[in-house]
């Protein structure tokens, strides 16, 4: 069944979300992507198996939303509007148990039989009623579990087939049903005399292997659907934090509305130890703030007047009275959701790889399965088809294409769900298989390893007053959202200063800016900024740019119409986390490069507090991304953290780009992985959780790797009958997703540890 819901509009046209149930194997999900690729108006498609989810993006007005579904439903699964993913998985959980108890129950009359044919179940022979090992009673309930209760399997095998494909359904239905023809030979071979007189075979049936067999699947589809269910569940817990309603103070009425509802500007009410509905702003109150949800930090957090509160955090013992930014689907928590989500649809290449690999796995297997056959038949035991016919249906029964495509997403899923809960938020799975191979990590200072807020320390230096040049530098600056910027203008307003309009602005990212006041051509920069726009005067502050640059003070140049008149020089605070971050990627092997635009003393100053020897300072955005270029002509697997916006071309450039996030809501579109908060233990900490991720996946695709070189061999000799080989076939895909599911464990165990 799908499920399609339509999400707002991007650049590229129009994203619909699907829910899918039905898919039995990753094959299922490559048959979906490539159908729905090939539709006109489609420019990209992803489907999950795991997650039974899929992601469509359609230029506007080309394809629809029903053609889409109707599209779904050719390949043999049923569309249905309007219906959440884990809904779905908890019908297709409900309705294979049903079908598993129903198996289970018809099949335990059936290995009655096996008793007859084993020597150390004689005694228990003698004990069971004589009616169980009547043929045309095991042909009746082998029958009901073949066409019954297995349907839906043959139902697969058919769609797949005639889409000129072949998934795990094909192997089943091939399997199982050449199991329970082959039992009809060996009841009729005797002729219909032998059948209808009742008595027991003392040949061995095989109905008890058709059944077998089909109920281990089940079984194994069961467990395999409800670790999924809660491996989405573990990775979107975010909805339990999603209030539904609000008490609201609108035009003077105080009532309570659902939250898509509020509006921006709403007053809010919210009481003591409950879940904050809203982000906004404090009015009025105090209290304590479990942020744990964003910061990955679980001591609580101080608010007042004038704080700022997220939707989905959790009050402490105060009364709050909040002023609505974002409700409903607007808030931090819910673009948190949807960021996880688009990580989660995204593949890796690690996955890309293994998908392929399985595209191919089921037609080998039915060849394998073919050249077993004839090799018995011709040369091992020559005219014993039958023996022949057991051995080719083993090898068709263990043969597992699910474990190989449960191997790299189910844990994807649980470690994308468990970073975006500490605060780090991967928007594609391949930032976290790339992640665990990073060996340099370039950091940019201000907004990264400082707090991003310095203060104006000293303006003068030249013939010009403190007053303006404060008043020179805040009129140009008055447009900027660099943290430089926002200091001189907060310098200005608090000294009263009147900033006039600045005209004509040029604006050179990581360099300065210039434009006219009252007609005066004017400008603020660094060193290299003004040297380039021919400013005179430059040697004359130099000894004081000098002095502030030897404290670590940053310092700017300003200049009126060609002539420098002074210097303004800014101090910041480095984040006190800074030096363990450094020491603990040190640890993890991971070498700490410095970039960025700023001087080489105050960088230098800031490099040697934290414990970075290499520094690259006055740096340019297209010399980062020079940089980045660099080391990865060198063979490094780079990332690089910043602040997102002035870095934005060496985040992109990079394997993996850092951005910081500040808890805004503009830098969660930035770089691959977005740490709110601006927290910088959590970048050790996504590189040690990635590594253990990619770590337990490669466990995964061992198994699966290793069962089937294994178990297929040994089926094909004749060591194992149907019915074993089934079994095991069910159960090494509960194997990988019982080893994805302990990722889970071992994230906090990392977590506690810290390493």
């Amino acid at each position: 069944m799908v499920a399609l819901a339509e999400n707002p509009h991007t650049e590229a046209g129009l994203e619909l979300d699907f829910t899918i149930q039905g898919m039995s194997c990753a094959a299922c999900a490559a048959r979906i992507e490539k159908a729905l690729g090939r539709m006109d108006g489609v420019t990209e498609v992803a489907v999950s198996f795991p997650l039974r989810t899929a992601w469509v993006q359609v230029k506007e007005g080309a394809v629809s939303k029903e053609q889409l579904a109707e599209k779904v439903g050719t390949l043999g699964f049923t569309a249905k509007l309007n219906e959440t993913a884990q809904t779905g998985l908890r019908r297709e959980r409900a309705w294979l148990l049903i079908r598993l108890i129903a198996s289970l129950l018809l099949t335990l009359p059936l290995l009655a039989s096996m008793t007859e044919h084993l020597p150390a179940l004689e005694g228990v022979h003698a004990l069971l009623p004589e009616l169980l090992f009547k043929p045309g009673l095991q042909l009746l309930l082998a029958t009901i579990i073949q066409f019954v209760i297995g349907m839906p399997f043959y139902f697969g095998a058919y769609y797949a087939i005639r889409q000129r494909s072949a998934n795990m359904d094909v192997l089943v239905v091939i399997g199982t049903t050449a199991a329970y023809l082959y039992s009809h030979y060996v009841v009729f071979r005797d002729g219909l005399e032998s059948f209808l007189s009742g008595v027991s075979h003392g040949s061995a049936l095989y109905f008890e292997t058709s059944a077998v067999v089909m109920t281990a699947i089940l079984l194994g589809k069961y467990i395999e659907t409800a670790a999924s269910l809660k491996a989405q569940h573990e990775s979107l817990g975010f909805e339990q934090l999603r209030v539904q309603s609000a008490v609201v103070e609108r035009a003077g009425q105080i009532s309570e509305l659902r939250t898509e509802f509020v509006r921006e500007g709403d007053i809010v009410y919210v009481e003591p130890h409950g879940l904050i509905p809203v982000d906004g702003v404090i009015r009025f109150g105090e209290s304590m703030a479990d942020e744990a949800l964003l910061t990955g930090e679980s001591a609580a957090v101080a608010k007042r007047a004038g704080d700022t509160v997220w939707a989905g955090t959790r009050n402490g013992p105060g009364r709050l009275v909040v002023a609505t930014g974002a409700a409903g689907h607007d808030t931090m928590l819910s673009r948190i959701q949807e960021l996880v989500l688009q990580g989660q649809r995204a593949k890796s290449s690690l996955q890309s790889q293994v998908d392929a690999a399985a595209s191919w796995f089921v037609p080998v297997m039915l060849a394998v399965s073919v050249a077993t056959f004839l090799a018995w038949g011709l040369f091992a035991d020559p005219g014993n088809w039958g023996h022949a016919s057991l051995c080719a249906i083993a090898v068709l029964l263990a043969a597992c294409p699910c474990a190989l495509g449960l191997a790299a997403p189910i844990s994807l899923v649980i470690a994308s769900g468990r970073l975006a809960k500490r605060g780090i938020v991967a928007k594609e799975a391949g930032a976290v298989e790339r992640l665990a191979r990073v060996n340099v990590m370039l950091l940019d200072k201000t907004g990264t390893l400082t707090e991003g807020k310095p203060k104006v320390t000293y303006a003068g230096g030249g013939p010009a007053g403190r007053s303006y040049l404060l008043r020179l530098a805040a009129a140009l600056e008055a447009e900027s959202s660099h943290p430089l910027a926002v200091a001189i203008r907060e310098e200005a307003t608090r000294h009263g200063i009147i900033v006039p309009k600045a005209e004509r602005l040029n604006d050179e990212a990581g360099g300065g800016v210039a434009g006219y006041i009252n007609g005066g051509y004017a400008a603020i920069g660094n060193e290299r900024f003004v040297r380039k726009l021919g400013t005179a005067g430059l040697e004359e502050v130099r000894s004081m740019a000098a002095k502030r640059e030897a404290l670590g003070e940053t310092v700017l140049y300003a200049a009126l119409q060609g002539k420098c008149i002074g210097i303004v020089a800014f101090a910041d605070t480095l984040k006190k986390d800074a030096a363990a971050m450094t020491a603990e990627l040190g640890r993890l092997g991971v070498r700490t490069v410095m970039a960025t635009g700023d001087h080489a003393a105050p960088a230098g100053a800031v490099a040697q507090a934290i414990g970075i020897g290499d520094v690259h300072a006055s740096m340019l955005p297209e010399t980062k991304l020079s940089l980045v270029e660099k080391w990865k002509r060198d063979g490094k697997r780079v990332a690089m953290a910043g602040d997102g916006w002035n870095d934005a071309p060496a985040l992109a450039a990079s394997d993996v780009g850092i951005a910081m996030g500040n808890g805004t809501y503009g830098a969660l579109n930035a770089g691959h992985i977005t740490l709110l908060f601006s927290r910088l233990p959590a970048i050790p900490e996504a590189i040690r959780l990635s590594r253990l991720t990619i770590r337990n996946i490669r466990q995964n695709l061992v198994f699966a790797l290793v069962y089937n070189a294994i178990i297929i061999p040994f089926a094909a000799i004749g060591l194992l009958q149907p019915w074993m080989a089934g079994t095991a076939m069910a159960l090494s895909s509960v194997s990988v997703v019982t080893n994805a599911i302990r990722l889970k464990s071992r994230l906090e165990r990392a977590k506690e540890s810290g390493s």
